[in-house]
């Protein structure tokens, strides 16, 4: 359905006034609050379980702990299980292809569960191929509420229009289509076992750690892949914090099989957004004596047949019905959120006598 009206968006280049921090640099903490200004309360009976505790999820982990929620999730490898554990969470190495039954018995006894596990080409989302094992599992379980965590990829182009999550979808690639078809599987599986499941399609997902102040700080070579989406003039983003805040609000509001667009104000092009990130380093460290160079303008690659999935993307439902305020409504606000919580990455070594 095509849009009726234009969303309410931020003006592109208006100054923007940082907002209370969200979210530590080091500690991995959102501190966030629900959108009635009282925390979610806290109950022996709210337990989160995270099938793939990434940069989100360890996120998402760290806020519904400083909460007071129990929550476990699942890695890939021993070292993100310590690191996952000296944080305070029970972590648990899962193999979404091959999906230990005892793990599943451990699902089935929290009361929320989060996928953030993606599809693989060529297969789809493993966990819906075990369907069967995790349905029975979790068919006398409390499990009462599961997010699906997409990506607005699956929209594939609209040359520049603004879509929102009842546009038409026409997926332009392999795992556009089997995330589209994982957000279907999780919604009929919610359906069968009578649980409120919400599927949440994230922007590109940014925070610290994992920005383009931290892409500048270090000086490292795009893929080319992240060099070939810089040539849209349209890429919406999300700040790790505000994900939190839209999961918070729709755990308060859950409405099964609602999909939600969480995406910011400002679908800004990413050469817009690293040269403000480069002007951010530059003016916080102007002595550091190294130069730096904007990975976007040296290295960009505009495609032969011109720009590719442009889109805008609404995220009105997300503010009307979970009545999400972002943190961080367009990437000024998140960049300079994060920088103010870096230390100085550059050594300064001493002159030689």
């Amino acid at each position: 359905m095509a849009l009726a009206r234009s969303p309410a968006i931020s003006p592109r280049f208006a100054h923007t006034i940082s907002t209370p921090t969200a979210s530590s640099y080091l500690r991995l903490r959102c501190n966030l609050q629900d959108n009635s200004g009282s925390p979610i309360p806290n109950s022996q009976n709210l337990q989160m379980f995270i099938l793939g505790m990434g940069f989100v999820g360890q996120f998402f982990a760290a806020d519904l702990k400083n909460k007071g929620w129990v929550v476990s999730g699942t890695c890939t490898s021993i070292p993100k299980k310590t690191k996952l554990e000296q944080m305070g969470f029970d972590a648990y190495i899962f193999d979404a292809n091959d999906p230990d039954p005892e793990v599943l018995d451990v699902i089935q006894h929290h009361s929320h569960l989060v996928i953030s596990i993606p599809p693989v080409a060529g297969l789809g989302d493993p966990m819906l191929h075990h369907k069967g094992l995790l349905k029975s599992k979790l068919k006398q379980g409390n499990v009462r509420w599961l997010s699906y965590l997409s990506s607005t990829r699956v929209y594939g182009d609209s040359c520049g229009a603004w879509v929102d999550e009842d546009h038409p979808i026409i997926p332009t690639n392999e795992l556009a289509r089997a995330r589209l078809a994982a957000e279907e599987g999780w919604l009929r599986f919610g359906r069968d076992l009578d649980v409120a499941v919400q599927i949440f399609r994230l922007g590109g997902i940014y925070g610290p750690g994992r920005s383009a102040i931290d892409t500048i700080i270090k000086q490292e070579p795009l893929s080319t892949s992240q060099r070939m989406r810089s040539s849209r003039r349209y890429t919406s983003r999300i700040h790790v914090a505000d994900i939190c805040q839209a999961l918070n609000a729709s755990i308060e509001k859950p409405s099964g099989g609602k999909i939600y667009n969480i995406v910011d104000d400002d679908p800004a092009p990413r050469v817009e957004v690293f040269t403000f990130a480069q002007n951010l380093v530059k003016s916080k460290w102007p002595d550091h004596g190294q130069p730096l160079i904007n990975p976007l303008i040296t290295d960009s690659l505009i495609p032969e047949g011109g720009y590719s999935e442009e889109k805008r993307v609404s995220n009105s439902r997300m503010k009307e019905e979970l009545g999400v305020k972002l943190l961080h409504p367009t990437y000024r606000s998140g960049l300079q959120d994060i920088i103010r919580h870096v230390e100085s990455p550059f050594v300064h070594n001493p002159p030689s006598p």
